[in-house]
């Protein structure tokens, strides 16, 4: 039990930190970078219920959640990634290859910042498998 109260600690609470980041960064100056905003809302919301009211329902929700945290990761960093690739290019048009792939890696966009929601599609995923169902304890 207290690994799961430590686990649903760790996924809120990095939640929220990353919730308030992207919105002191204001990443909402585009529709695509509303989604992780909602996500995470959604994920916390869905999170709480979940712990609070468990059901196999809200269990399911969850889960539902936690494949759009990976989803949104993967395509927030092809998102990012793309994004430094054109202003690569735009500066230097003539960019081989390999150095447009490392200057868009390192570009002014992190290119895996999106990339954490996946990791909390982990955490979540490690959440969901240490609650224990209810019920007498196994022996």
């Amino acid at each position: 039990m207290y690994l799961y109260r430590l686990l649903l600690a760790i996924f809120v609470l990095g939640l929220v930190g990353v919730l308030a980041e992207l919105v002191l960064l204001e990443h909402y100056e585009d529709p695509w970078q509303f989604v992780p905003l909602g996500l995470i809302v959604l994920g916390i919301g869905a999170a709480l219920v979940w712990s609070w009211r468990p059901s196999l329902g809200a269990r399911r929700v969850f889960q539902g959640v936690l494949g759009l945290f990976a989803l949104s990761g993967a395509a927030g960093v092809f998102l990012h990634y793309r994004g430094n690739v054109e202003f690569e290019v735009e500066m230097d048009p003539s960019i081989g290859a390999l150095a447009l792939f490392g200057e868009a890696m390192m570009g002014a966009t992190p290119a895996l910042a999106p990339g954490t929601m996946g990791l909390f599609a982990a955490i979540g995923l490690a959440l969901l498998a240490a609650r224990r169902p209810p019920g007498p304890p196994p022996s």
